[in-house]
């Protein structure tokens, strides 16, 4: 098979296919190392590029829900923009129903007195929720937002983009409002702290002893 008949058949394909399985942005010149060796090619990073604008004019004439973006130098496929409310609504559904009864009682303190320490949750719930605070970690819906000016400076925790994405929000402000529920107090974290301005704290988020302590989700 020529070279031409793979680009015009073959080449696109086998580029959504590579796009289709994986969740991260892949680079051009890593397609067509992929393509080179499998279908025993030539194409250079701008061949790539030429399917993926074909492949992007069909999808678009045949009203497809999802098109591939330029990501961090790499393509990906992903829904439409218009669509984002529609999959904003759905996650945020799918997120809520998954967690706990203690996993949601603890992300909705986070939530509303955002900056908060870990003490200041369990004096609120009665039991201890370092398992539990781990667990909102790694489903990425808190993170460590920097440390209080208090005795000891314990760590801060509050919610992440992906709290905001997974539940349909803009922002904080578009939280439900509670009788009770304090206004966020920004104010309480040093700007040197927060994860807006340190590329690290998601590490530290990941691998902070306070975090992995083992609690009751009780």
């Amino acid at each position: 098979m020529s070279d031409t008949e793979a680009t015009s058949v073959s080449v696109e394909m086998a580029v959504e296919s590579v796009l289709m399985t994986t969740d991260k942005s892949v680079k051009p010149a890593q397609i067509a190392d992929a393509l080179n060796e499998s279908l025993g090619l030539s194409l250079d990073s701008d061949a790539i590029r030429a399917a993926v604008e074909k492949l992007n004019a069909d999808y678009t004439e045949s009203g497809r829900s999802f098109t591939i973006e330029t990501i961090a130098s790499g393509f990906r496929i992903m829904a439409r923009p218009e669509l984002a409310g529609v999959l904003a609504s759905f996650h945020g559904h799918r997120a809520s129903n998954r967690l706990s009864r203690a996993a949601l009682e603890t992300l909705s303190i986070v939530a509303y007195r955002q900056p908060v320490t870990r003490a200041e949750i369990e004096s609120i719930r009665g039991v201890a929720c370092g398992e539990v605070l781990r667990s909102l970690m790694d489903r990425r819906l808190v993170t460590i937002a920097g440390r209080a000016e208090e005795l000891g400076r314990p760590m801060l925790y509050g919610t992440t983009r992906d709290f905001l994405t997974q539940f349909g929000l803009a922002n904080l402000k578009d939280l439900p409002e509670m009788a009770d529920a304090p206004v966020v107090n920004t104010a309480r974290v040093k700007p040197e702290d927060s994860p807006e301005s340190n590329q690290e704290a998601d590490e530290e988020v990941a691998t902070t002893p306070e975090a992995t302590m083992e609690g009751s989700e009780a």
